[in-house]
């Protein structure tokens, strides 16, 4: 047998992810996540960031808080849902795909309904997240 036919099998790093919101967990070390529970912490993240926030990033985010006391519209939701799918295709494109989305803004409430696969694993996710603003 020659050294190019004999190869070890490659051992895959193993993966770890930052829960969000950071914390320490019972261990007294920074809490981690599993690979499907920080897909959500990071759709969650860009829902409720507004363009401006981030300092080294001020195109991320939605800006969804920032509707949450505009007149209800029509009009409104088509735009929060037009507005949500272009940031999850360019900041998580490569991550989700989207299977279905719905946007619905109630008094100073706004909740996103969301179906995503997660590319990486193949599972399928129905997720809502809710952002209150307050006055």
């Amino acid at each position: 047998m020659t050294a190019a036919e004999f190869r070890l099998p490659q051992a895959t790093p193993r993966r770890t992810d930052i829960a969000f919101p950071f914390r320490i967990d019972r261990r007294g070390r920074t809490a981690d996540a599993a690979y499907e529970d920080h897909v959500r912490d990071m759709i969650e993240q860009l829902l409720f960031t507004s363009p401006g926030e981030r300092v080294m990033r001020p195109d991320f985010g939605c800006g969804l808080l920032d509707l949450v006391f505009a007149p209800n519209s029509p009009e409104l939701a088509s735009a929060l849902q037009l507005s949500v799918q272009a940031a999850l295709q360019r900041w998580l494109g490569d991550v989700i795909e989207v299977e279905s989305l719905e946007v619905v803004s109630e008094e100073n409430v706004v909740r996103v309904h969301l179906g995503y696969a997660v590319r990486r694993t193949g599972a399928r996710r129905d997720e809502v997240f809710e952002g209150r603003g307050i006055r």
